[in-house]
């Protein structure tokens, strides 16, 4: 299945990081919504088309954790990326139980964040390499 735009979720309490990514990723053929936590980012996804989600872990109301696994219940196909600055293997565990797509510490580089989604794409959507 071939995506024009495909949309991606970007959920961090940070809203510099937020919308920093937003613009990166909007420059790349993105279409993104931007979520302060995770009860707002579950919000969207229930009403709107998401092809990825990206998640920082330590949020109000909704952690990343608790945010993949409700998405997962509703959405199970879609990709999602967890972020945290306390990434440690019991997390990243945690996560994988989860089904997240993958996990990485903050700070995250711009190939590497870049490199992740793009994979994703293309695991889950058959999306051509940027």
């Amino acid at each position: 299945m071939f995506l024009d735009m495909p949309s991606m979720l970007i959920t961090d309490d940070d809203r510099a990081f937020r919308e920093t990514l937003g613009g990166l990723f909007e420059q790349r053929g993105f279409h993104t919504m931007l979520a302060e936590d995770g009860q707002e980012a579950f919000e969207i996804v229930q009403r709107e088309k998401i092809h990825v989600v990206l998640l920082d872990m330590n949020m109000p109301r909704l952690t990343g954790l608790e945010t993949i696994r409700r998405v997962k219940r509703v959405h199970a196909s879609v990709p999602c990326i967890l972020l945290s600055a306390e990434m440690d293997e019991t997390l990243a565990e945690e996560a994988r139980q989860a089904c997240a797509f993958s996990t990485h510490a903050k700070p995250i580089s711009l190939p590497e964040i870049t490199q992740t989604v793009s994979l994703a794409m293309r695991i889950t959507y058959d999306w051509p390499a940027a």
